[in-house]
């Protein structure tokens, strides 16, 4: 059972990983679209890969700790003012990030043991393989993988829309409420 909220912030540790979580989603997405667009295989192409699939396990371990902190700490309440069509499509946006947060380095690590290529978290410590290699899953995989990240991308784009709307046009502090450096409870 979450604990109640005592203030209008979120805690210190779900702002901690939600930041983390965010600019690691961003390093990733850009090192997955560099990397895709160098031709042929070159030692940069290969580090920019290992750091995907790194950044891609360190993700999905952070989104479960998130989900975790996210069950034994509620979110602070909505604002009033929110419609509730808004805080609607506000937990429908959450509820997918949440998912695409596990689902796409799951796609992704399942991509790339069906390419029989195996995954070494930060060069260290391999990854158990779960399914055998097949080409054919592979591709399939490869598009699914693609696919929900551009997903991931328009589901954060309304996100950050929607900060943007309750802050500017609203009036409603919105971005105080996951901003770090703030005094909030832990």
């Amino acid at each position: 059972m979450p604990t109640r909220p005592n203030s209008l912030r979120y805690t210190n540790t779900a702002i901690a990983l939600h930041w983390l979580v965010a600019i690691l989603i961003v390093w990733g997405f850009a090192l997955g679209w560099i990397m895709t667009d160098i031709p042929g295989i070159t030692p940069s192409k290969l580090k920019y890969f290992s750091w995907h699939k790194w950044i891609g396990v360190t993700v999905f371990v952070l989104a479960m700790v998130r989900l975790a902190w996210r069950f034994t700490h509620a979110a602070p309440a909505m604002s009033q003012a929110m419609h509730a069509s808004e805080k609607l499509a506000a937990h429908a946006a959450h509820f997918l990030l949440y998912c695409l947060m596990l689902a796409i380095p799951v796609s992704g690590y399942f991509y790339t043991a069906a390419a029989g290529i195996p995954v070494v978290y930060l060069g260290i410590l391999p990854l158990p393989t779960l399914i055998a290699p097949d080409q054919a899953v592979a591709a399939v995989l490869k598009t699914v993988h693609i696919w929900m990240n551009y997903g991931l991308l328009l589901i954060v784009g309304a996100h950050l829309l929607g900060v943007v709307k309750h802050e500017l046009l609203d009036r409603q502090p919105l971005l105080a409420r996951m901003l770090p450096g703030r005094k909030s409870s832990s």
